[in-house]
């Protein structure tokens, strides 16, 4: 069957690192690290476990890093080569084993693509996957216990970045019945496909949960969005300034529920004005603010950049969540996190959660919100590409100004489509 694969190599890395510079595409073509392989189809590993076929799969910003070797290291030894990409999976059942009850074949399921311990096969979970967050596994870096075509689990903590575990870029997959969710009739396939990536922000918001306003939220991409249309949907009734480039992704955040769009630069410093902030000029460097600010800032970016601008944005005492999977950022002032005392903290990956007293998996609230909240999500999908135009596919996610691409899918066996017409 087809899959797109990344091989991790020092010519590749070295490839993309130096003509990447001058050509972004560059990564994405014949002679980098990703490329249209064949793969054997999966068997199931064990009882538990479900064969899926793949309708649908997002493309994330974390599948363009790792193909353009942007990405930081520090978590290479949490994942194993060579991979099928893709972990925004929507899937129908083809096979479910004999202990992977509650299933039906043809049944549509979103997948949880962390890989905790009950995926490896520990039957005494850590303490992270005993309390429901398999991003946090302490295993991840461990083989498992289980076998895949005879030999022990390679580590991982994802399906997508891991070399047993094909991610969704492929027609057919395999996952532990602990990672499978079944999608609620009436979520149309085109709002279904956002489940995981909608649940980063759910678990941003869910775990933060702001009270006091304005919150400004940073950034034009899905989790940034998918923020402002959590923070509604939680009940959050307060202005919510979103701060995106492009007139649609503004018209597609208003949709979901922002108060105010701003672009970045003048406009958005006349927003954190509007908060009572004042301007002071440094003898040398960036003006900075006191006063006003947000109380609560998400940053779905995670650039130099944007954390620059998360930093000086935020009210005394206030909080900054990182959504976006900032790796290294070289010369990040941090004067301010300590000088204005500061909350910093970093949200990934989704897991048990504590809504409204009840105790739930987050895919499970964002099914809850999708069915009660539907506006502007189904104008996420953008642009759709059959699995082997997976180079137009990155091009058109890197590309967003010239694509118009807000949510990129790569699909098994069909045809492209050209964006939507608005």
């Amino acid at each position: 069957m087809e899959a797109v694969e990344f091989r991790a190599t020092i010519p590749g890395y070295l490839f993309a690192r130096s003509v990447g510079r001058l050509r972004q595409s560059a990564p994405f073509g014949r002679f980098g690290t990703v490329s249209l392989g064949d793969r054997p189809e999966p068997g199931l590993p064990g009882p538990d476990w479900v064969l899926l076929d793949v309708q649908g799969c997002g493309l994330c910003g974390t599948d363009v890093s790792v193909a353009a070797y942007t990405f930081s290291l520090t978590l290479e030894p949490f994942s194993s080569f060579p991979a099928v990409l893709g972990h925004e999976i929507l899937a129908r059942v083809a096979e479910a084993g004999s202990a992977a009850g509650g299933l039906e074949v043809g049944q549509r399921v979103a997948v949880d693509p962390m890989i905790g311990c009950a995926v490896r096969g520990h039957p005494e979970p850590c303490r992270a996957c005993a309390a429901g967050q398999p991003p946090l596994c302490a295993r991840s870096g461990d083989s498992g216990s289980i076998e895949i075509d005879g030999r022990p689990m390679r580590p991982g903590t994802a399906l997508g970045f891991h070399a047993d575990l094909p991610g969704g870029f492929t027609s057919r997959i395999v996952a532990h019945r602990s990672q499978v969710h079944p999608v609620p009739d009436g979520i149309p396939d085109d709002v279904a496909v956002l489940t995981e990536p909608l649940s980063i922000g759910v678990h941003g918001v869910v775990r933060t949960a702001p009270h006091a306003g304005p919150v400004l939220v940073i950034g034009s991409g899905p989790i940034a969005l998918a923020t402002v249309w959590a923070l509604r949907c939680s009940g959050y009734d307060g202005e919510i300034v979103c701060q995106t480039k492009r007139p649609t992704e503004a018209a597609l955040a208003r949709r979901l529920g922002a108060t105010t769009t701003v672009t970045p630069g003048d406009h958005a410093r006349r927003a954190l004005e509007a908060t009572g902030a004042r301007s002071y000029d440094p003898m040398l460097g960036p003006e900075v603010f006191a006063g006003g600010g947000f109380p609560c800032v998400f940053d779905g970016v995670g650039t130099r950049s944007s954390l620059h601008q998360a930093l000086r944005s935020c009210a005394a005492g206030g909080r900054v969540i990182v959504l976006g999977c900032a790796g290294v950022v070289p010369d990040l002032d941090l004067t301010l996190l300590w000088a204005r005392q500061l909350t910093v903290q970093g949200y990934y990956g989704y897991g048990l959660e504590t809504w409204e007293g009840t105790s739930l998996h987050t895919y499970e609230i964002t099914y809850r919100w999708m069915q009660g909240s539907p506006a502007g999500l189904g104008d996420f999908v953008t642009h759709r590409f059959p699995i082997r135009d997976y180079r137009h596919a990155l091009r058109a996610a890197t590309s967003r100004a010239s694509s118009g691409a807000v949510k990129v899918i790569l699909q098994p066996g069909r045809p492209g489509r050209q964006p939507r017409s608005r």
